[in-house]
């Protein structure tokens, strides 16, 4: 439970001075391969589609944060790197209620935005160290704290738990 409370304070701190340099400056355009597309109701855009663009380096810089957790995907507890995605979301100023979270094989779910802050939602994109492969559910993976709040091991979070996201569309 400290971890959580934790890694809330850092990720409000953190989304504090990313939102002071969203609105100071547009978002940089990806140098490296793009894992990530945030699409829909955002202010901050990339890209000549109105959309943002993030590569690997783009998600490291809003900062990686640690979270170790059990998931019902694999077995004992791991640890999962990444950015938080309140930090994304931040970062592209989302504006809406509802994400649509989409993996590469098309798969799709919808969560509330403020799951991303209620539940400190990490984007993984490492697991154990290792950068997460797409035979291992990544580049990015959404995990929840699920052993710090076991009230989340449930069906409906479990669809919410995209593995493989390609993009993210705010509603």
């Amino acid at each position: 439970m400290t971890k959580s409370i934790v890694l809330t304070c850092a990720t409000y701190i953190l989304s504090a001075v990313i939102s002071m340099t969203a609105t100071a400056a547009t978002l940089p355009k990806p140098t490296g391969k793009v894992i990530l597309t945030v699409s829909g109701e955002i202010a901050h855009t990339n890209t000549d589609k109105n959309t943002a663009e993030f590569d690997r380096d783009m998600l490291l810089s809003l900062g990686v944060f640690d979270m170790e957790t059990v998931t019902p995907w694999t077995e004992g507890s791991d640890l999962y790197q990444g950015p938080m995605l309140s930090s994304i979301l931040q970062a592209v100023g989302a504006m809406g209620e509802t994400l649509k979270v989409s993996a590469l094989n098309d798969y799709s779910a919808k969560m509330p935005l403020s799951d991303a802050t209620d539940y400190d939602v990490m984007l993984a994109m490492d697991m154990n160290g290792e950068a997460m492969s797409i035979r291992d559910k990544g580049p990015l993976f959404i995990i929840y704290p699920f052993s710090d709040m076991p009230e989340l091991n449930n069906e409906v979070i479990h669809n919410r738990s995209v593995w493989q996201i390609k993009s993210i569309l705010v509603e």
